[in-house]
């Protein structure tokens, strides 16, 4: 039986690194890791979905909807979520 890294397995099942299918990929991975973190930090400080959107002005469906899938959401909008949580933000940019 042959084995198979996790990349090699990346490679085959969602395309090689730079196809279409491989940066669709990548890019809603990022967007799924955001919405994971505002969740986690969120519950780490003992924040309800409703008082998050109070602090920074949203209806708590828009905090659930952020949680569940960052995309579609302005960098005013994260910026201010991470404050209310009182989390650091880096913005790393990478030129390729």
């Amino acid at each position: 039986m042959k084995t198979y890294t996790l990349d090699e397995l990346e490679d085959e099942i969602i395309g090689k690194t730079g196809t279409p299918e491989r940066d669709r990929y990548e890019y809603e991975l990022q967007l799924e890791l955001v919405g994971a973190a505002i969740k986690q930090t969120r519950k780490k400080r003992k924040i309800t979905q409703e008082a998050l959107g109070e602090l920074i002005g949203v209806q708590k469906a828009q905090i659930s909807r952020l949680e569940n899938n960052a995309g579609n959401v302005t960098l005013d909008t994260l910026l201010r979520v991470f404050s209310a949580l009182q989390a650091n933000v880096k913005l790393q940019i990478e030129l390729i």
